[in-house]
């Protein structure tokens, strides 16, 4: 491993204009053989993210029951992820979390998994979430509550 921070990562402002910067923390063991971040523990860290997010908003998640879980009644059906530049180190990193659509039943959010001053970009992307229906499984509509916590997330349009 080496002390050098990547060179060919994306910069991005520190402070950023839209969304919400959570702090995450990268320990040894999500380091794969060749002492990176394992690809698959992004989404981890991601999901793990979000539900910090909502956790200080105040929705709880899911607790064991499905119809108790709400807005938590969720699906995914798409996940998309670059990878930018190695992680090749534990410590403090953040996620940048934001929503780039907020729909009746469905949302898209973004995030961008980087240095903990939000400044250097190690992986970016993109997953879309379907609420659905404790009993059914069908997509529902995401509660008003849930949907103006969310209109707070939203990013500009360009």
């Amino acid at each position: 491993m080496t002390a050098e921070a990547p060179t060919a990562p994306a910069a991005h402002p520190s402070a950023p204009e839209y969304g919400r910067l959570v702090p995450v923390t990268v320990h040894f063991d999500d380091l794969d053989a060749l002492g990176l971040l394992h690809n698959a523990r992004y989404p981890v860290m991601v999901e793990r993210a979000w539900a910090q997010l909502w956790q200080e908003r105040g929705f709880v998640g899911y607790a064991g029951d499905w119809e108790a879980a709400g807005d938590f009644c969720n699906a995914v059906r798409e996940l998309r992820i670059s990878y930018e530049a190695p992680v090749d180190r534990p410590g403090a990193y953040a996620v940048h979390l934001w929503l780039e659509r907020l729909g009746n039943t469905g949302l898209t959010y973004g995030f961008r998994f980087c240095s903990a001053d939000g400044a250097v970009t190690y992986a970016q992307g993109s997953r879309v979430l379907v609420r659905l229906d404790a009993t059914t499984l069908r997509p529902t509509p995401w509660s008003e509550r849930f949907r103006a916590l969310g209109r707070e997330l939203l990013r500009p349009e360009s």
